[in-house]
């Protein structure tokens, strides 16, 4: 088969694998939809490709270039000895949580693979082979049923950015009637504008892109700011009587706006930063001690809040389909990619089959 791999400096290529077979505890795959996410253009610009990238950020590996994609999304078609027909039939309709670790400390007993204590972590699309193929090959315990209301290019949204932003709103323990600002529509940020508008919030979005603004009006914002153009803390506070909104969730990783999302929000309110990679200095006593600001970091999401995020939105029929914006084949994964790499589009999809 055929797999997309990260090269370096922005070159991806298309090269040949071995069909995976399942060992005893895996499942194999058929891929129907695997995402784009803004976390691959890390990789993707990165001059040592894939291995570099994964070097760098600390997640191992064996220094092989894989298959990228970490949104995957599709069917159950092989299965190995020890995994019962209950727990992958085939033909399942299934998505993916792209993190397995040790499967014994604590945060592996409760869904979260990605804070393995052994340091045995796995992360598909970065040092095991993801979804942009054909098949792909999981440990059983790492796939989750995709509800039939959900089509599988949804399911791959669910898999990583939209799940990122369930995350990160789960945490925040939001109650309903409150204002929330979303700094950053893309993606994770769009999905936090939809979600949190189903959740009972007053959506603000912030970004520097208007199509994007206006993208976030129709997922159900009811009011967005330019921060190219306009001070978003002025704005922000212009819009709730002087105060602040009540919570900020910070999607794009900037400086600013992560600054911006502190001091756009009331006392005694909540921040949390979902953006991956930079920096941010804060003045420590005016942003947050004597304003009583709680403070977080959201990384991704549990497989039991991926399931849940999942049943939220077939739940509320929640049109996640309208954040995908374009479809490629496999052959066309450089035109995909340098395309993202321009933001001139919004949720790509990896169509395989």
């Amino acid at each position: 088969m055929k797999g997309i791999v990260f090269a370096g400096n922005r070159t991806v290529e298309l090269r040949d694998f071995p069909d995976p077979t399942p060992g005893d505890d895996d499942v194999v795959l058929e891929i129907k939809a695997s995402g784009m996410c803004g976390s691959d253009l890390h990789v993707y610009r990165s001059p040592g490709g894939g291995p570099a990238m994964a070097a760098a950020l600390g997640l191992g590996g064996d220094g092989v270039a894989v298959i990228a994609g970490h949104e995957p999304c599709g069917v159950v078609v092989a299965r190995g000895r020890n995994v019962s027909e209950r727990k992958a039939p085939i033909d399942a309709r299934v998505m993916q949580h792209h993190y397995s670790g040790c499967g014994l400390c604590p945060d592996c007993n409760q869904g979260w693979s990605q804070l393995c204590k052994q340091g045995a972590m796995t992360v598909y699309g970065v040092t095991g082979n993801g979804g942009h193929a054909r098949y792909m090959k999981v440990p059983a315990h790492t796939i989750i049923p995709l509800p039939e209301e959900l089509s599988f290019e949804e399911g791959a949204a669910v898999s990583c950015g939209t799940g990122t932003a369930w995350g990160a709103l789960k945490r925040m323990h939001m109650a309903g009637g409150g204002t929330l600002a979303v700094f950053g529509e893309g993606p994770v940020g769009l999905s936090a504008t939809m979600l949190g508008k189903a959740m009972g919030m007053r959506v603000i979005g912030i970004d520097i892109a208007d199509e994007r603004l206006e993208l976030a009006k129709t997922c159900g914002a009811e009011a967005v700011v330019n921060s190219a153009k306009d001070d978003p803390v002025h704005a922000l506070k212009a819009m709730t009587n002087g105060i602040g909104v009540d919570y900020a969730i910070e999607c794009s990783s900037a400086s600013a706006a992560r600054v911006a999302a502190v001091r756009g929000t009331r006392t005694w309110g909540t921040v949390c930063y979902v953006g991956e990679g930079g920096n941010v200095t804060l003045d420590v006593s005016p942003d947050m001690l004597r304003r009583q600001i709680t403070l977080m970091g959201s990384w991704t999401f549990s497989k039991i809040g991926q399931a849940e995020c999942a049943r939220f939105i077939a739940l509320h029929k929640l049109p996640l389909a309208k954040l995908i914006t374009h479809r490629f084949k496999l052959d066309e994964a450089e035109r995909a990619y340098q395309m993202f790499d321009r933001q001139t589009m919004g949720k790509g999809m990896i169509l395989p089959a």
